[in-house]
């Protein structure tokens, strides 16, 4: 069918073609007409309508010797690096146009004009082909003369864009240990932090109370380590919502709207983020994680500082604030004791060891 098509546009075109150059040399040459100048127009239809009637024809012979002629350029073509085609190409456009700025000046050379013209046609066309074969590789090794510095910030900026941000809720401002985090890099991108939760801060630290005042005073404390020590992007959100009077409802709002995720270590919160879609990162669950593994059979050295809750039980502690729970512990209280650990438990508000004394 598409050859069909072809045949019939090949045809249209060769009988218009026929018309337009045949009525053309008409009007030079009378003489073609064989004195039938009143009758142009119609000699020059019969004319293209021949010349259209023998293309038809012939077309399958032309199809045929295109496509071998087409057959035998692709194998030769072939047996070239596909660099050096597209930079032959290249450098032949520029040697023509070159050959095109330069045929000005010298078609004005009477009679040798149109000769010299050719003659500079083809050889920028030839020099212009050579020297781009020959520096084919600097011309496509461009982009790594670019200095790797640029390209190495131009990366980072990249992956920084795409890092989505993170939004400081109140409890974990107050809480302290983000800034330690933030000062060993486990988080990154932008930090966000709401007017709203400014607002909330300045509020408990001028509380009457003195416990709240000194967490609030504290909260602001670790907001000015993080801004003014560290070298993280922080950026005061001026959003206010409103609309909406809790504040942690606030928060998920605003990580919606931007794409964030909440950095928190309130449980609750982190609940309601998980039932809204909103992504958030739980410092306690962060310090549970890379707390030591306590494995049930374990030795422990430790010191028993209070009574349990149960008869008999003592309380320790480790380094890291993981509670140890003692059987048969209250005896030594405030004493240095080897227990085993029996079993481990791990509950949103951290891990707690059961252990029982080896005595």
């Amino acid at each position: 069918m598409i050859k069909k098509i072809i045949r019939i546009i090949i045809t249209i075109i060769s009988t218009t073609l026929a018309f337009t150059t045949y009525s053309s040399l008409a009007e030079k040459f009378p003489e073609i007409l064989f004195g039938f100048d009143d009758k142009a127009i119609v000699i020059s239809s019969v004319v293209a309508v021949i010349v259209g009637v023998v293309f038809y024809a012939i077309y399958p012979l032309i199809y045929e010797k295109v496509k071998y002629i087409a057959k035998l350029l692709d194998k030769e073509i072939s047996k070239y690096p596909q660099t050096d085609i597209l930079a032959g190409t290249i450098g032949l456009i520029i040697g023509l146009v070159i050959a095109y700025l330069i045929s000005g000046l010298i078609n004005s050379i009477p009679i040798l004009g149109n000769i010299l013209s050719f003659i500079t046609y083809m050889a920028m066309g030839y020099v212009g082909i050579r020297v781009s074969l020959k520096s084919k590789d600097d011309l496509f090794n461009l982009g790594k003369k670019i200095p790797s510095s640029i390209k190495e910030k131009t990366l980072m900026k990249r992956d920084f864009q795409s890092i989505p941000p993170k939004i400081l809720d109140t409890s974990v401002i107050i809480d302290g240990r983000i800034a330690d985090i933030l000062k060993t890099g486990f988080i990154e991108g932008k930090l966000i932090i709401p007017k709203f939760v400014l607002d909330e801060l300045q509020y408990i630290a001028d509380s009457s109370d003195d416990l709240k005042r000194v967490r609030g005073r504290r909260g602001l404390d670790i907001l000015n380590i993080i801004q003014k020590e560290l070298d993280i992007d922080v950026e005061i959100n001026e959003e206010k919502f409103e609309d909406i009077d809790e504040v942690d409802s606030k928060l998920l709002k605003l990580a919606q709207q931007i794409g964030a995720k909440v950095v928190t270590n309130d449980y609750n919160l982190n609940k309601v983020a998980q039932f809204r879609g909103v992504e958030v990162l739980n410092i306690n669950e962060l310090s549970n994680a890379v707390k030591p593994v306590a494995i049930p059979g374990e030795e422990m050295i430790v010191q028993v500082v209070k009574e349990g809750k149960e008869l008999s039980q003592g309380v320790a502690y480790l380094d890291d604030g993981t509670m140890i729970v003692v059987e048969n512990g209250k005896k030594h209280i405030n004493e240095t004791v080897d227990v085993l650990v029996t079993s481990v438990l791990q509950t949103p508000a951290g891990r707690m060891i059961f252990a029982k004394a080896k005595s």
